[in-house]
């Protein structure tokens, strides 16, 4: 049996129509650049994540580098966030010249262990960036208070997060802003990248979109450096047409997590599961955990499972970021989770069949 880690083309055959209509009603137009598509596109995003206002970006990893121009961050500032996150988080605060100042991570959840945060709060933290890692949202009900103590901004990275809740609340929605990302491969994937910045703040709202045009504001006016930040109006189109499935999906991927659960305790699997803690996971990644997981991985290989390590190094110990001092063992649980967790399928187009076949195939590898 084939399992793949991902299969988007059982997606697109599902709504195939649906997507080569919405294309062909951008190519009659011929409006590619924002638009009436990109405005649409904001007004369902916004909506979805219970939020005032949203404005499209050229990916995920721009919607952060938006989020920190328009507060200013830069030489001289600091931003807490996470050692245990994909690069774009970090890169984001280093490329405008900011310090990343890192916190270990909730071996439980993977998101930032908010115990943390206050102690590496100083005169120079200007932010806080928690990560909604794998489709979780972090603790956010203690991060708040933390920046409102502190008067600082909060930006949530909900790359992997979009439907993700908070006692109700979703991700993006709480924080001073929220970053989505629809790379592909994520739970809500355009057709190629793609992001989305959410807020409350109509005077955020307004900068934000003054900002991803190069700062132009009216045309070849620039009271500010901006950058080309537009998001495509095909990108937009393709997206508005998958958030109308995107619960569907989501559902479908509890499911599937449900189901794995389940069989990998009634065989006493010795891998560590998934925990759902905070409200609505969507899991935008099935992680599981073995301190076996390099040799797990080889073995589902062989046997035709697709699997990923996200994420084999933490940021604190990239070669880039080397400049900040720190040492191996300074967060050990991210570099922990980074040597023991791998990524199963979880996509909504899974069978049952095949669930039970990575199961068996798991319980093999570690039974010997």
């Amino acid at each position: 049996m084939n399992v793949p880690l991902l299969d988007l083309k059982s997606q697109y055959a599902a709504i195939k129509n649906e997507v080569e209509a919405a294309i062909a009603e951008v190519m009659q137009s011929q409006q590619f650049i924002l638009g009436p598509k990109v405005e649409q596109c904001e007004r369902a995003i916004a909506a979805y994540s219970q939020c005032s206002f949203a404005v499209g970006v050229s990916s995920g990893s721009d919607a952060l580098l938006a989020c920190l121009m328009l507060e200013n961050i830069g030489p001289g500032a600091e931003v807490i966030t996470s050692a245990y996150t994909f690069f774009a988080t970090g890169g984001a605060i280093a490329r405008l010249g900011a310090t990343p100042v890192f916190v270990d991570i909730d071996p439980t959840t993977y998101n930032l262990n908010v115990s943390q945060i206050e102690s590496k709060i100083t005169k120079k933290t200007r932010a806080i960036i928690p990560v909604h890692l794998y489709g979780q949202m972090a603790d956010m009900g203690k991060i708040m208070p933390l920046a409102e103590k502190h008067k600082l901004i909060v930006i949530e990275d909900a790359a992997q997060a979009i439907g993700a809740e908070y006692k109700n609340r979703r991700a993006g929605s709480i924080g001073h802003y929220g970053c989505f990302s629809f790379f592909p491969s994520k739970n809500l994937g355009a057709s190629g990248d793609a992001g989305m910045v959410v807020t409350n703040d109509e005077a955020r709202a307004e900068k934000l979109r003054i900002l991803r045009g190069h700062g132009a504001e009216p045309k070849y006016h620039h009271k500010i450096v901006g950058g080309n930040f537009r998001l495509d109006a095909l990108q937009a189109a393709i997206i508005a047409v998958k958030l109308r499935h995107l619960d569907a999906w989501t559902a479908a991927r509890q499911r599937n997590a449900q189901l794995y659960n389940q069989l990998f305790k009634a065989r006493r699997v010795p891998v560590t599961l998934p925990v759902v803690a905070t409200g609505r996971h969507i899991f935008n990644q099935f992680v599981i955990r073995s301190s076996r997981r390099n040799e797990l991985q080889a073995y589902l290989q062989s046997k035709n499972i697709g699997t990923e390590i996200y994420y084999p190094i933490p940021l604190h110990l990239q070669e880039c970021f080397s400049y900040l001092g720190y040492e191996k063992g300074a967060f050990p649980e991210s570099e922990s989770a980074a040597e023991e967790t791998l990524a199963l399928p979880i996509y909504p187009e899974l069978s049952q069949a095949q669930i039970e076949y990575v199961v068996e195939c798991v319980s093999e590898c570690l039974a010997n």
